[in-house]
């Protein structure tokens, strides 16, 4: 096995021992999103309006709950410092960890987000189209996360500042994602936004692991 795939099946077997821990955002997501309806009102045009931005931005939320267990354990025991100094790399460490957290965070979200767009009332085309946002946005969450755990990592009060940094780096990925199926449901293509989050991930796939692996090797 090789020192990446090593890491990632690391993190993989410790959330299977910890599954109320790794079940926690999707709970959250679900939660969250039920809750509008409630307060906004059962009025059918006015929930299939709004679910877009509602279901990002719950799964934004959602996927910043587990971020600050990143590293953070790791680097209590001592098992970041050891990493650090095997033939594994300090970008490949950062690369399994984040794609770690997309499978544990992202895709569970991803899964579920149909079940809420049926809450809200929208169609299978725009189901599919929140679908295909997200499963192009998340992975961009669990990178810029990951450079924020990094980033805070042995600070106290870390994960507010891990919101703080995060969060506004986040923004672009929600306007796109929600905008994507609002627009589809304004006649417009949808083609934009979708390209959009496509060129945010490859951006954020290339420049965020080496800034993670800097922040990691300043922290140790």
């Amino acid at each position: 096995m090789s020192p990446l795939a090593a890491v990632l099946a690391r993190d993989l077997r410790l959330a299977s021992r910890r599954p109320a821990e790794a079940l926690l955002p999707v709970v959250f997501f679900v939660v969250a999103a039920s809750l509008f309806p409630l307060g906004v009102g059962p009025e059918a045009a006015t929930l299939r309006q709004i679910a877009p931005g509602i279901v990002w931005v719950c799964a934004l939320l959602a996927s910043m709950l587990s971020l600050g267990s990143m590293y953070a354990s790791d680097h209590a025991d001592g098992s970041l410092e050891q990493m650090l100094l095997s033939r594994l790399s300090a970008l490949e460490l950062a690369a399994a960890k984040s794609f770690a957290h997309w499978l544990m965070t992202g895709v569970p979200l991803l899964l579920v987000s149909p079940l809420l767009g049926l809450l809200f009332g929208l169609s299978w085309d725009a189901i599919g189209l929140m679908a295909l946002g997200l499963l192009l946005g998340t992975p961009t969450l669990s990178l810029l996360g990951g450079m924020g755990a990094a980033l805070t990592l042995g600070l106290r009060n870390a994960a507010v500042l891990i919101l703080l940094i995060v969060l506004p780096l986040c923004i672009p990925v929600l306007i796109f994602g929600a905008g994507a199926v609002s627009a589809a449901a304004s006649g417009l293509a949808p083609d934009g936004h979708l390209y959009l989050l496509g060129a945010l991930l490859l951006l954020t796939a290339l420049g965020a692991p080496v800034a993670t692996a800097a922040a990691l090797r300043i922290s140790v």
